[in-house]
């Protein structure tokens, strides 16, 4: 009997090492699981890039471990858009109305958390994923841009301005109801440091000094109002850093933090005067690290190639093993990261990778008809060079109306009440003064964007190569304004209250929940261009 027994736990045995073997090769021949953090509303400002007066561990922690890339940006500088644009793969100018701000997503765009959720993953998201706007399909019907929700969990936010989502809880449950056969994908879409803030929570409830901001950018007065409202956005981002860590703790925890393609960004720049909305360098660069033993090279490295928001869906494809051509997605312009993350050097590593396309349509309402900003604009390392397709009109929004393409903040009032004082007034004529159809920036000399040289002959021929080359690219992507189209993008409807200009003016006065009312001007001066 004891040598029955004996054989009996040498076949347990070898049964157990053969299915141990078996889950080990397919955990192996498994795509990896994805986790994805995008901010709201973040500029380049993290202990990674050198930012002392915002603590960001976890980001840190990820871009140590990882990779950290010192030219990100999105294509476009607006929530919705931008967003568009990351779960696309195609350029602002290539969406049709998703090239707008709260617009009605066509249903001929598939996104790939969609596509990764036909192929079997287990994705899901939490608080913020495509917005703000309506996303129906062809039968009207609802759409999960982004996965399904995860939102139960709440939690007492710092401050009553920030949001009350337990987003690392959320994440609890999502994995909680991950099959352990399937991959997942997860986007972690804080609401965080979007406005409003706390007014003095970065001093009162962060311990931060004003003292602790370095360096206040010359398009906006260094003074003691914008340096709290600074130190409120860095407490904001903060919280979002915060929920980012509990999250990677618990992938530790279970064991699947190595398995996990980790890709922490924002989906543009700070909600400041002259930056979100706008199309300055501040407004379109944005941060990004991304950590994946698995596919990642040498760890720790800084990559400084130009990379954009149309990249991540060819990037999620190419790991997830999913063939573009054959995802029922629109024909993407990305191209996938994967080299840059399998390469060991650090720096410069695709010379083709050398200047990325930004631009702008229609961003909030508070125009005439609805009526949008168009731009168009390249980056290089040197130069930022902007076309501007309608300067007569407001770049920020009409006074009348409140000036509605700059979010409400104590740092827009302030310059706004300079700027009624004078309107010569620096920081008045860069953060919402008319434009010239031409701009261009030396970024070697003048990184803040406030010495426009466009009309500089020593300039010519930059400014000539520039538009040569943005004009090229961008009608071999077909963009409707290289072609004498680009009226389209204003006549698309806005989701989101409609006719606001027109409203306004008849005296309805109806209400902007991203303005302050004290931010109108019913007589505006308007300045010469």
């Amino acid at each position: 009997m004891k040598w029955f027994l004996k054989l009996l736990a040498s076949v347990t045995l070898c049964v157990s090492l053969l299915e141990g073997a078996a889950d080990a090769e397919a955990a192996e021949q498994r795509p990896p699981n994805i986790l994805l953090a995008i901010a709201d509303d973040w500029s380049v400002h993290a202990g990674a890039y050198g930012t002392k007066w915002i603590k960001t561990p976890a980001f840190d922690r990820v871009a140590e471990q990882g990779l950290l890339f010192t030219r990100a940006y999105t294509p476009m500088a607006k929530c919705a858009p931008s967003r568009a644009i990351l779960l696309t793969g195609r350029q602002l100018w290539q969406l049709e109305e998703a090239a707008n701000h709260q617009p009605y997503f066509p249903a001929k765009f598939k996104t790939w958390p969609e596509v990764l959720a036909e192929r079997g993953w287990h994705v899901g998201c939490t608080a913020k994923g495509w917005a703000p706007g309506i996303a129906n399909d062809a039968a009207g019907r609802p759409r999960r841009l982004t996965g399904t929700p995860y939102n139960a969990r709440k939690a007492s936010p710092p401050t009553p301005k920030i949001s009350n989502n337990d987003y690392a809880g959320n994440f609890v449950d999502f994995l909680d109801a991950a099959p352990k056969d399937a991959p997942w994908c997860f986007w972690y879409g804080a609401l965080e440091p979007h406005r409003s803030y706390e007014y003095r929570s970065g001093v009162e409830q962060g311990g931060k000094k004003l003292a602790d901001v370095d360096r206040v950018p010359g398009y906006w007065p260094d003074d003691e109002t914008v340096r709290h409202d600074m130190l409120d956005y860095a407490f904001e981002v903060e919280h979002f850093d915060r929920h980012l860590g509990r999250m990677i703790d618990e992938l530790e925890k279970r064991g699947l933090l190595d398995q996990t393609l980790i890709i922490v960004t924002s989906d543009h720049g700070m909600p400041f005067p002259r930056v979100k909305g706008y199309a300055y360098h501040d407004s379109n660069h944005v941060p990004l690290a991304i950590r994946w033993p698995g596919g990642i090279a040498r760890s720790g490295r800084v990559i400084d190639d130009f990379v954009d928001f149309t990249d991540v869906a060819a990037t999620v494809l190419d790991y997830a093993r999913i063939d573009a051509a054959a995802s029922g997605m629109q024909p993407m312009i990305g191209k996938s990261w994967r080299p840059l993350l399998e390469s060991d050097t650090s720096g410069s590593i695709d010379p083709n990778r050398d200047h990325v396309l930004i631009g702008k349509e229609r961003t909030d309402v508070g125009r005439p008809h609805d009526w949008g900003y168009p731009i168009r604009g390249i980056v290089t390392r040197d130069y930022l060079f902007l076309r501007n397709y309608e300067p007569t009109r407001w770049p920020a929004g009409n006074p009348e109306t409140g000036y509605l393409d700059t979010d409400s903040s104590p740092t827009k009032t302030l310059i706004l009440r300079q700027g009624r004082a004078d309107r010569s007034n620096l920081h008045w004529r860069l953060c919402f003064g008319m434009r010239p159809a031409e701009e261009l920036y030396d970024l070697r000399q003048d990184p803040d964007c406030v010495n426009n040289r466009a009309g500089d002959e020593a300039l010519a021929k930059v400014k000539g190569e520039l538009l040569e080359r943005m004009t090229g690219e961008l009608k071999r992507q077909d963009d409707p304004r290289m072609f004498g189209r680009g009226d389209m993008f204003d006549k698309y409807p806005s989701a989101s209250k409609p006719g606001f200009y027109d409203s306004y003016s008849r005296g309805e006065k109806p209400k902007a929940g991203w303005a302050d009312p004290e931010d109108t001007e019913p007589n505006p001066i308007e300045p010469t261009p």
